[in-house]
């Protein structure tokens, strides 16, 4: 019920640009994206890191209307990529095709991360470009798209897909991407999706995550276990433990500013971590999204706006 109520809030543009123009709607987003400008995420990326966490930026925005948009998008992305080398970040890059310019002309989305990838490919040390899942009219074309880039010449290990828990398809799609050899986010999904496509329990989605989870950290390739979720955690930990799987052979993956103290507790015990950590102005549509992945956030976040 209330996942269905925030995956409609986050598709209502009269809201959004409501809740974009008031305090208390200002103030959320503090507390969980970075800021509006590039400067702001890169000295949050660095706080990260002094804390002994990676970092992935993602520039909030998708579905641009037009080539001047797209473009405008992955100048921003260059302008990171130099960033993180010149202040040597521990920081990778998130984009979404379609804020690439996917529904406005498919040849300028592909030109335009292919020149981020052959960016990233070609730093010392090797960066890295993840490719965001979008909602499942996406899927496949994302796919292809992250298979096709993944083989060209030197961009081995350098771009990596997202895979939902909630769709159906997800256990044969993990199998083509490691049959490739490309590394995989697996989070739950946050998008409306009709049962044919997705689950719609969260017992079944949670199923899901746990039963790819071993399938990705079984593999020889290195992996982001994208959750907030200290059972999920926990049974992660646990089975790496079980079947001496190593710390460093994969990592935990969560959002910027939620879960703060389990980030850190699982950097003390010697797990990997990484933060995503969001920029820009397009905030509403991706805190109503985080909300519709894990409702329980709503509390966590109400407790939080009480807080100095």
């Amino acid at each position: 019920m209330l996942r269905a109520l925030f995956i409609y809030l986050s598709e209502s543009r009269h809201l959004r640009a409501v809740a974009e123009r008031s305090a208390i709607g200002q103030r959320m987003s503090s507390r969980f994206v970075a800021g509006t400008q590039p400067e702001d995420v890169l000295r949050a990326a660095l706080a990260v890191n002094q804390l002994g966490m990676g970092v992935s930026i993602d520039n909030l925005g998708e579905n641009v209307t037009n080539a001047d948009e797209a473009r405008a998008s992955a100048q921003l992305y260059h302008h990171l990529l130099d960033e993180i080398a010149v202040r040597e970040l521990d920081a990778n890059i998130s984009v979404k095709l379609t804020h690439m310019g996917l529904d406005v002309d498919p040849n300028l989305a592909t030109e335009q991360v292919t020149r981020l990838v052959a960016k990233a490919a070609a730093m010392t040390p090797r960066n890295f470009v993840r490719v965001d899942m979008e909602g499942s009219p996406y899927t496949q074309r994302t796919l292809d798209f992250v298979h096709h880039l993944h083989s060209m010449p030197g961009n081995r290990g350098c771009v990596g897909a997202v895979i939902q828990s909630y769709m159906r398809r997800s256990e044969s799609d993990i199998e083509k991407l490691l049959a490739d050899g490309i590394r995989i986010r697996l989070c739950k999904g946050a998008y409306k999706e009709p049962p044919e496509v997705a689950f719609q329990k969260k017992s079944e989605v949670d199923a899901n995550y746990v039963k790819l989870m071993k399938i990705l950290l079984k593999s020889d390739v290195y992996h982001g276990l994208a959750t907030h979720d200290e059972n999920i955690i926990n049974q992660a930990k646990a089975f790496a433990t079980r079947e001496s799987i190593p710390r460093d052979h994969f990592e935990f993956q969560m959002l910027h500013g939620i879960r703060r103290d389990l980030q850190q507790s699982l950097v003390r015990e010697g797990w990997r971590m990484r933060v995503y950590i969001p920029f820009g102005t397009e905030w509403y549509p991706y805190l109503m999204r985080r909300l519709a992945e894990r409702p329980a956030n709503v509390f966590f976040i109400a407790r939080n706006l009480l807080r100095r």
